[in-house]
């Protein structure tokens, strides 16, 4: 170690590693590791030493789905206050979605629109996802030459009128383009005839909403999805899976060798639809949450590899739009701060591990948008890390929440999971609870 020009070493009785969890000191130099040495490792002359003693240290987690809505709806959330919010809860990189903010990004103008209005309010890392829409196929080779990780679209309506979803003969097309330069289509799978079909009932009642988006509504628009990606050998991800049914299909596909990956959420995977009460909106998302049941095979799906990650799908409002009526109220929850604690809490009552815990919610996200610089303590990697005392507890009060509305599903709730600092690229980012100052970078996707 005292070859290396070592600037700073993390030292931790618990450091989870790809090799798994052992007592380790972590040497970084210019942001990044260089070394993952013994515990009792010599620190050199020079070099400033952070022990952490047996809080966990893990790599900084990478949330691939933050509805940033920056610039256009910044009362809904904005740059400076989702990225403290990430900050403050471990998570060290996030992509940005490409609807809810106006402009959308689906060209490259709006794509530097958005970086521009980002780049001084980072806290953390931040790239971007384009829009795949029905008018915009001439755009998505340049957006993908000018750094996007991939592109997003619907396959029903999406609750704003300047991002209309794709049909078939769309999404067809689009995924053609995408496949035809190497790109990854990210889908919000819920096929638009079945929620044409189901009943629509205004009012409070849960069961009422949940009856009007079915699982059949996922199920079919997932397996057309896996018929276009077999056809076409495309890369295609499923975003925040909700219904079990979904699971046998999308494990078949993966036997076949259909290049498919998914992901579930912390709303999906520790909420269920019989504790949500009635008019309390803050629990309303789409897909929605579903029941108890389903929620256990969504677990046995992580365990197997069906379900390859877990990110928040952070999509904040005013507090006014979610009125007590689950037929208007906006659809979207806000956990971007909770994620890891609300997932650990119940990911250790099912017996897992935190080393499951990181592989889903930091190395799973990393690869799925090739961010080899991300996602785990290794030699190479940025020095992105989370501090995490595992077996401390806290009870969520909304006012200490940083993203702009402090609306949460998880109010009242103890949590298992503290996160005791954010460290990027080497640098404390966020010290209990609290956020430093900006020191996130804007990145490109990296041919």
């Amino acid at each position: 170690m005292a070859d290396v020009a070592v600037e700073l070493v993390l030292r931790s009785t618990r450091v989870i590693t790809p090799e798994g969890t052992r007592a380790a000191s972590v040497a970084v130099a210019g942001g990044k590791i260089t070394a993952v040495l013994a515990h009792d490792a010599e620190v050199p002359d020079g070099a400033r030493l952070q022990d952490f003693g047996d809080d966990v240290l893990l790599p900084g987690l990478v949330d691939t789905h933050v509805h940033v809505n920056d610039p256009g709806r910044t009362e809904w959330e904005g740059f400076w206050t989702a990225t403290r919010a990430a900050a403050a809860g471990g998570i060290t990189t996030i992509l940005d979605m490409p609807l809810n903010s106006l402009p959308p990004t689906t060209t490259v103008d709006n794509l530097r629109v958005k970086q521009e209005v980002a780049r001084a309010k980072a806290h953390v890392d931040v790239g971007f996802w384009g829009g795949a829409l029905p008018d915009n196929v001439k755009d998505l080779a340049p957006l993908h030459d000018a750094g996007v990780y991939g592109f997003k679209c619907f396959l029903s309506p999406s609750g704003v009128e300047e991002f209309p979803e794709l049909d078939q003969e769309q999404l067809a097309t689009s995924l053609a383009e995408i496949t035809g330069f190497g790109g990854l289509l990210i889908v919000h799978a819920e096929d638009p005839h079945h929620l044409d079909a189901a009943p629509v009932v205004p009012g409070p009642k849960y069961a009422d909403f949940l009856a009007s988006r079915p699982r059949d509504a996922e199920n079919t628009a997932i397996g057309n999805l896996i018929a276009q990606a077999k056809r076409l050998n495309a890369r295609v991800h499923v975003l925040h899976l909700s219904s079990s049914d979904a699971l046998p299909l999308i494990a078949a596909a993966k036997a076949e060798g259909v290049r498919i990956t998914v992901e579930s959420c912390p709303h999906y995977l520790t909420l269920t639809a019989e504790e949500v009460p009635d008019g309390a909106s803050e629990f309303k998302c789409c897909p929605p949450i579903r029941e108890a049941a389903n929620q256990d095979l969504l677990w046995d799906a992580l365990a197997d590899g069906t379900i390859d990650c877990i990110v928040s799908d952070h999509s904040p409002s005013t507090a006014d739009l979610k009125t007590s009526d689950f037929s208007t109220a906006w659809g979207g929850i806000s956990s971007l701060q909770l994620g890891l604690p609300a997932i650990w809490t119940e990911a250790r009552r099912r017996g897992r591990s935190l080393e499951d815990v990181v592989r889903w919610m930091s190395a799973a996200p990393a690869a799925l948008a090739g961010l080899a610089q991300k996602g785990a303590i290794e030699a190479g990697r940025d020095a992105d890390f989370a501090v995490l005392a595992p077996e401390e507890t806290f009870t969520v009060d909304p006012a200490e929440l940083h993203h702009r509305n402090q609306v949460t599903a998880y109010a009242g709730r103890t949590l298992h999971g503290v996160v005791k600092s954010t460290w990027l690229r080497g640098r404390q980012i966020a010290d209990h609870g609290t956020p430093t100052e900006p020191t996130g970078l804007l990145l490109e996707r990296q041919n």
